[in-house]
């Protein structure tokens, strides 16, 4: 029996559609909603702007501020099923920090979206699911 879910939580329609799955399948368990905001973003941003260093503090809460966005969205659309979650944020390497998140939280089960990515680009690009996947601790429904 699966007691607490966790789904990592993009802009993607995909990481929505892995919400529903949790929500729909698991929705007696506890639904952790994840969003993980890359330090890579907001350090690896512009640089030097007019001659002055960029206020990364700015940038970082730029960041989180989507991130609470893009959480209470999860939260509106858990509610449409009749589910109330909880939700998070962490700063980190995306796939790393899911999966040290399931091991620190006592996730039991991992509902990932699939940006399906095939040949070069999945090659390249690499997958975040996939890697998840291959690290967690705990079973992974990659949903498509």
């Amino acid at each position: 029996m699966v007691n607490h879910v966790l789904v990592p939580v993009d802009s993607s329609e995909h990481s929505m559609d892995a919400l529903e799955f949790a929500c729909t399948e698991h929705g007696d368990a506890t639904v952790t909603a994840l969003h993980v905001v890359d330090p890579g973003d907001f350090y690896g941003s512009t640089g030097i702007e007019g001659g002055a260093m960029t206020n990364y503090e700015e940038i970082q809460k730029h960041h989180e501020t989507r991130a609470e966005e893009l959480l209470e969205q999860a939260r509106r659309q858990a509610a449409d099923y009749g589910v109330e979650i909880e939700t998070d944020h962490v700063i980190g390497g995306i796939s790393r920090s899911i999966v040290d998140y399931a091991d620190d939280h006592d996730v039991d089960h991992i509902a990932i979206g699939s940006h399906g990515r095939t040949g070069a680009s999945r090659i390249l690009l690499g997958s975040v699911a996939e890697k998840v996947a291959r690290r967690s601790p705990v079973p992974v429904t990659i949903v498509r």
